[in-house]
């Protein structure tokens, strides 16, 4: 009896044992299944990277990443703590991700049935450009208008190569020539340079007076045509007025901005496997933080910085002749509204804005000034911290390199594709993407209000103000219109009057409408309604 009892037992005890190996195998398997259908980022090195550009490039302006008005493809990640179909999640996505009502506005930029091609050309109009990539891009633009109202073949414009990023970078090496001359075939006559005979004539050289409308350049520029067959043009920025300009000038300089003057394809596509590789975290914002050691030199902000650091922006400032203003108070700037966001301060605002610390945030900037030392507080908040050289690998980004306008422009794609922009200063590039994002449908941007967001910053640092829903809603409120919803350019300040009535006005591509921009079908009711 007693070895029987021992023989069941040992039956029970290898049956357990087989059910728990049964198991153990099971799981492992299913860990394995699941683990198949996990999406993995492709690392940047990977060989199949530089063939999607040499594929790309033979595919020729179909891939143009302008034309992409789809929504991107969100990630469908199992990892996400959140499920897509949970209420609390659709809520939380309305709050953080989705676009404000574009309220039927699109792009209405074609020429009128009475616009006529490029009348005869009096001579030929050279342009010197000045400034950083997107200073370089408006003066374009504008020139492409100022050549048509002038009667002038215009030459493929000369970028600045003495700027205080120095890029020897020319007009093909950034643009797509080709494109640029064939799209504006019906607008402006382009050629890549001045014929040979007209290589040593006498050339007009001229810095065309700042925020000029159309009587300036009929008689004062179009007069010379008397006595010049080539004028040049000494800077490309600002020449040509915001507002009271016709319907037909203003649409050209859209046409210009937004389909002739696209990258070079091997910018584009470098740009767009950028776009799909931070897509592959799900929704991301693009914090363009504008905290580079010549913004922080030019406007004097040393709000943070040690003082060996704000010494060393002070020199750099003195001993950059065409900078002006020497002597700045930086206190002053600050409490004013005009100093960009420190990465401290941009991770205080998105906190309390109530982007989770999982979101995918690409840092659209050159080098951070300080490095890491000044990225600590934004990094342990937002570890997904991406950027141009975390995305891709050092070959892939090496034919870049060297190049800040050619890196500008990737992050100037990868700003105008994110899912929301938040600029931390409102400079060009800042002004740039959120008017093109205004153009494309009116994508998500978020303007801080600098002015009284430094004046919570500085309570919170004081311990008067607390993190949490306090702060949040004091944020949260200020910024319920300031997320890039359709409204008319804004005109002078009142009261402003001369040059300085000019510059109170918001620039033409930070906000084209209404000129490029209609309602695509007329509400019947309440159609007097402002835009906001």
């Amino acid at each position: 009896m007693t070895k029987a009892m021992a023989k069941r037992r040992r039956r029970a005890l290898s049956l357990l044992l087989r059910r728990l190996l049964t198991c153990a195998i099971c799981a492992v398997a299913t860990v394995a299944l699941l683990s198949g259908h996990v999406r993995v980022l492709p690392s940047p090195g990977v060989a199949g990277a530089p063939q999607f550009l040499k594929q790309y490039q033979r595919q020729g302006s179909e891939q143009s990443w302008t034309k992409e008005l789809v929504p991107p493809q969100f990630s469908k990640n199992p990892g996400s703590s959140r499920k897509m179909n949970s209420a609390s999640w659709s809520l939380d996505f309305d709050k953080l991700w989705k676009p404000p009502p574009n309220r039927d506005f699109t792009p209405c930029i074609d020429p009128s049935t009475n616009y006529t091609v490029p009348a005869a050309s009096q001579g030929y109009l050279l342009v010197h450009t000045n400034g950083g990539l997107n200073q370089m891009r408006a003066g374009i633009c504008d020139m492409v208008a100022v050549a048509r109202i002038i009667n002038a073949t215009l030459v493929i414009p000369e970028l600045d190569k003495g700027s205080f990023w120095r890029d020897s970078s020319n007009f093909s090496d950034i643009f797509d020539e080709e494109h640029f001359i064939s799209t504006l075939a019906n607008d402006v006559k382009v050629v890549k340079k001045l014929p040979k005979e007209l290589a040593k004539t006498t050339k007009l050289v001229k810095e065309f007076k700042s925020w000029s409308g159309m009587d300036y350049y009929h008689n004062e520029i179009a007069g010379m045509w008397e006595y010049y067959e080539v004028i040049r043009a000494s800077k490309s920025d600002s020449r040509l007025a915001n507002n009271n300009l016709p319907s037909a000038i203003q649409k050209l300089r859209c046409r210009a901005c937004y389909e002739a003057l696209r990258f070079a394809p091997h910018i584009e596509a470098m740009g767009k496997l950028l776009v799909e590789r931070m897509r592959s975290y799900g929704p991301y914002i693009a914090l363009h933080l504008r905290y580079e050691k010549d913004m922080l030199a030019f406007s004097g902000c040393t709000h943070g910085l040690s003082a060996a650091e704000a010494k060393e922006l002070r020199i750099i400032r003195e001993n950059t002749l065409h900078w002006k203003i020497k002597n700045i108070n930086s206190t002053e700037q600050r409490s004013k509204g005009y100093c960009p966001l420190t990465p401290k301060e941009a991770a205080i605002f998105l906190t309390a804005l109530g982007y989770p610390s999982h979101t995918p945030i690409y840092i659209a900037a050159g080098e951070i000034y300080g490095g890491d030392s000044h990225m600590t507080e934004l990094q342990s908040r937002y570890p997904m911290l991406m950027s141009k050289e975390k995305l891709a690998s050092v070959e892939e980004l090496e034919p870049f390199m060297n190049h800040a306008s050619q890196m500008a422009a990737l992050d100037y794609i990868v700003s105008v594709e994110s899912d929301v922009f938040i600029p931390s200063y409102s400079g060009n590039m800042a002004r740039a993407v959120g008017g093109h994002r205004r153009f494309l449908g009116h994508r998500k941007t978020i303007s801080p209000d600098r002015k009284a967001l430094v004046h919570l910053f500085d309570k919170v640092e004081n311990g008067t103000l607390k993190e949490g829903s306090r702060l949040s809603d004091h944020i949260a409120e200020l910024h319920k219109r300031r997320q890039g919803s359709p409204r008319k350019r804004k005109g002078p300040i009142s009261g402003t009057k001369g040059m300085d009535r000019f510059r109170s006005e918001e620039a033409f591509y930070e906000n084209p409408l209404p000129d490029c921009l209609c309602r695509s079908e007329l509400p019947q009711v309440n159609a007097s309604v402002s835009i906001r």
